[in-house]
């Protein structure tokens, strides 16, 4: 058990609700820039909103909730993206006491009449008029649903206009009544196996975690004399968003609303709005990597990164060890190299995220400890977090000075971390859950004498740092009795250029095997960088061949971190990504290994079957040992 002090435990204690940070900026610092979102008249320009104009946008709008019958305990669905609109909406909505539930704007139909039932919401805002059309085909069986409002149709502006006979003190008094233990979010769980969970999270569950981040970690996310600034882009239905937002409204810090999720518009948001702390999934900043050394290559400076790349990681290793006081750091000719790239390689990469971020954060699964090397050898440390819908968001945080790449640092402090004799994290803290909504059974079965059972396996050092190796019940059985963490794995896979995605089977099988897309952008790239001559069926066999090295590499580079009876022995390339749109990923990007293993179940059998009449011995039915990893397409 341990109860790490990494900043000041002593935060100022919540009085009310989270909608009182908005109100008390705007008395403190009402011209202080809180919002950014693009224009519509220029794509590349940001438009800032002040604290007081962000609170008279939520007054005018709790205004209007109130007008249209929302009381303190209702819940109201937000289906939207990331926009300027879902930040004023949640605050109004906590304003008059009433309870957000997040849903991705990309659920599925039954997805979206699940929870809307389940929650018992009585009101849903969405963005357009697919909104409309999915919440249409379920709403005759929501006897509680009263509204459907679409925010790209006016509905702020309406209800604002409709709550203009609402007086002032209506708003405060209901305000002033909402208390830190009240309910403020429903937010529902990945539904990785199974139906979404709604977690209860309270409105000092979702404080605490910020406050705490923001007394000891705060002024470290600019530059200093800098107001430091996010550009939100994850969605605000994931618990990682929502707490990211809850974050800079309560500290302060500039937050600006990308909608988009494409490549494209990630990539200039970052150019214009130019963030000083960055935040995302591992995908994001394995993408952002791929895309430094696919730029790199295609300006014919591809050995240059790599010698780049490697020099940052080597630099971050050798700074680790000075910090954490097991090496002297940096050698001279190490430091020589590095300035070198620092003048001719890593400062442009910074530029390309907007040359001002300083420091970042990764969450959702775990960031391989080589590429958290490498952004810190750039200059732009990002450290791996860790936390679930059930605690708020993060409650782990790397200790100033005292980084460790490859971990998620130490408990946060007034919160408890323990691994079980199983493997299983245990937490314990203000930011826990209220339990799931009319879910009694599994609330109890979650929490157990306070402490929430993650479901997540792990290990803790002697410092009292946190490694996370992946979820209990994703962990694989092999036929032999082998137990394998398919997380490592797949981390490893993910970081060849070419692997997009990746997702590790073998539940009572001979062996372990592996499924594998390809990134589309870099694959055009690779293909066109061999330059392979002769007739198209001959240079396409030589093609495919050469695709066969690439992988059969980077299989090998993933079995190279494992025993030989935990390694990759038998895999397949498949022709589309996972995706939310397709049902095999979260909207929050994590495998749906259920859903994934049931739709290519019968690519999984010929899988094993083509790899055990490989290795079955002439002329008997007993099989050789499964020992070279066998590279096979679709």
């Amino acid at each position: 058990m341990r109860d790490d002090a990494l900043a000041p435990a002593a935060v100022p204690p919540l009085t009310g609700g989270l909608a009182d940070s908005v109100f008390e900026t705007a008395d403190r610092s009402p011209t202080l820039p809180v919002l950014a979102r693009r224009t519509d008249a220029a794509p590349g320009v940001w438009e800032e909103v002040t604290a007081v104009e962000l609170r008279d946008d939520v007054v005018d709008l709790a205004k209007g909730l109130i007008a249209s019958g929302i009381s303190p305990g209702h819940r109201v669905a937000l289906m939207a993206r990331t926009r300027y609109e879902w930040t004023v909406f949640a605050h109004a909505l906590w304003t008059v006491g009433a309870e957000v539930v997040p849903i991705h704007p990309a659920s599925s139909r039954d997805q979206v009449e699940w929870i809307l039932r389940d929650a018992g919401c009585v009101a849903v805002v969405v963005d357009d008029e697919q909104g409309i059309m999915t919440v249409g085909t379920v709403c005759a069986g929501l006897p509680r649903l009263k509204h459907v409002w679409q925010l790209d149709a006016d509905a702020s502006a309406r209800l604002a206009e409709q709550g203009a006979v609402i007086p002032l003190t209506t708003v405060e008094s209901l305000r002033r009544i909402v208390l830190p233990d009240s309910t403020a979010a429903i937010a529902y769980t990945s539904g990785t196996s199974g139906r979404p969970l709604g977690c209860a999270l309270s409105h000092r569950g979702l404080a605490y975690p910020c406050d705490v981040l923001l007394a000891g970690w705060g002024h470290t996310a600019a530059p200093p004399g800098e107001q430091p600034s996010v550009l939100a882009f994850l969605p605000f239905s994931h618990v990682y968003g929502l707490m990211i937002q809850v974050l800079c409204l309560r500290g302060g810090v500039l937050m600006a609303h990308e909608p988009e999720m494409t490549a494209e518009a990630l990539a200039s948001a970052l150019r214009t709005f130019r963030p000083t702390y960055l935040y995302g999934v591992p995908s994001v900043f394995e993408k952002l990597y791929k895309t430094f050394l696919r730029t790199a290559q295609q300006a014919g400076r591809g050995a240059l990164f790599e010698r780049a790349a490697q020099t940052a990681r080597d630099f971050a290793e050798a700074e680790e060890r000075r910090r954490l006081g097991t090496g002297p750091g940096p050698g001279f000719d190490l430091r020589l190299q590095h300035a070198l790239y620092e003048r001719t390689v890593y400062r442009r990469l910074r530029g390309a995220l907007g040359g001002r971020a300083v420091r970042g954060t990764s969450g959702g699964s775990s960031l391989s400890r080589e590429l958290s090397l490498f952004y810190e050898g750039i200059g732009l440390y990002i450290h791996d977090g860790y936390g679930l819908t059930e605690t708020c968001g993060g409650i782990t945080m790397q200790p100033l000075g005292r980084e460790k790449s490859g971990t998620v640092g130490r408990a946060l402090p007034g919160t408890e971390v323990q691994v079980a004799d199983d493997g299983e994290i245990l937490v314990r803290g203000p930011s826990v859950f209220q339990g799931y909504v009319a879910d009694e059974a599994r609330t109890r079965a979650a929490l157990y004498g306070g402490w929430l059972a993650t479901g997540d396996i792990g290990q803790l050092d002697s410092e009292g740092y946190l490694t996370i190796t992946g979820r209990k019940k994703d962990v694989i059985i092999t036929s032999s009795g082998k137990s394998v963490a398919p997380a490592p794995l797949e981390q490893r896979l993910r970081m060849h250029p070419l692997v997009h995605q990746a997702v590790v089977v073998g539940d009572d099988r001979p062996c372990v095997g592996a499924l594998i897309t390809l990134d589309p952008e870099f694959l055009a790239h690779w293909r066109a960088g061999l330059a392979l001559q002769g007739e198209s069926p001959g240079r396409e066999a030589r093609e495919e061949n050469a695709l066969r090295e690439e992988i059969a590499r980077a299989v090998a580079s993933a079995n190279s971190a494992v025993s030989r009876a935990e390694s990759i022995r038998v895999y397949r390339i498949l022709p589309e990504p996972f995706a939310p749109d397709n049902g095999l990923l979260t909207p929050s990007m994590k495998l749906r290994r259920d859903a994934i293993a049931r739709h290519y179940a019968a690519e999984i059998d010929a899988m094993y079957e083509a790899r055990s009449r490989a290795v079955r011995r002439p002329g008997t039915e007993e099989t050789a040992d499964w020992d070279e990893s066998d590279n096979v397409f679709r």
